[in-house]
């Protein structure tokens, strides 16, 4: 084929272009690999951004977190999205992606424990007597009971279970308000759209537009336990070192001031 040299030396500089960008899309999963991408449980935003924080300045490789309900993200791992580690507010749905082969096993750890209570907006805030039979229908007055979504969301399933174990429930079922995530119902406390709503403990340490009203009993709900583990298809380097560093004595101040109990 007879080239002259100003066509040869377009097609030296097309070839080396395209060998730039072949050699660019090779070099791309090495560098995302720089990174911790973290599935967590919305209640976990203000503890964990803090350890963060903290693990950036430790020399810590960059950390992404995607804050939703445990049930919404156990469900977005299952589909196939991408990330290192997930955090969840109950169990169930660390379980859920386990039995699909979705985690390392080896790295799946019973990490943090919390507690429910019932909130009011902070200026209409009066204590509440939680105990078997309470009038939390008469409380309401006819609004809204603003609680996670009763059979998804891990804070709306503890708080469904501690509202029929104190005989509550069958009074309030339909005043209540599922929102996607607790912190969501946390949110319509604080704006005044609900007059009550069940949340953690933490969520209402965090939103200075409630208060804390009542604490249901321990014994009212399964136990509130946020495991831990490293996914299957994880592809962070850093992933270990970083899950290391959550269970560390350095993290647990972060977690123990926002009202987390770290379990041992």
């Amino acid at each position: 084929m007879n080239i002259n040299r100003h066509s040869w030396v377009k097609l030296a500089v097309a070839s080396a272009a395209a060998a730039f960008v072949t050699l660019a899309s090779f070099a791309a999963p090495a560098a995302a690999q720089e990174k911790v991408t973290v599935f967590a449980a919305a209640s976990m935003k203000n503890a964990l951004d803090n350890a963060n924080k903290a693990w950036g300045t430790q020399g810590g490789k960059d950390v992404t977190v995607s804050y939703a309900a445990s049930s919404a993200l156990a469900k977005q791992i299952e589909s196939g999205a991408p990330a290192d580690i997930f955090i969840s507010a109950d169990l169930d749905w660390m379980k859920y992606i386990s039995d699909r082969k979705l985690v390392k096993e080896d790295t799946k750890f019973n990490w943090l424990g919390n507690r429910i209570v019932l909130v009011a907006a902070k200026d209409a805030a009066k204590p509440v007597d939680i105990k078997p039979g309470f009038d939390l229908a008469g409380l309401l007055k006819g609004g809204r009971l603003a609680m996670g979504e009763p059979n998804a969301v891990p804070a709306g399933k503890y708080g469904k279970a501690a509202l029929e174990k104190l005989g509550v429930w069958s009074s309030v079922e339909k005043s209540v308000a599922g929102a996607e995530s607790v912190r969501s119902a946390l949110a319509l406390v604080s704006r005044g759209e609900a007059p009550y709503g069940i949340v953690y403990q933490t969520d209402a340490a965090a939103d200075p537009g409630v208060a804390i009203v009542g604490t249901f009993p321990a014994d009212t709900h399964p136990p509130i336990i946020y495991p831990i583990a490293i996914l299957s298809e994880s592809k962070s380097k850093d992933a270990a070192a970083y899950l290391d560093y959550l269970k560390s004595a350095k993290a647990a101040p972060f977690f123990e001031k926002e009202g987390f109990t770290v379990l041992k």
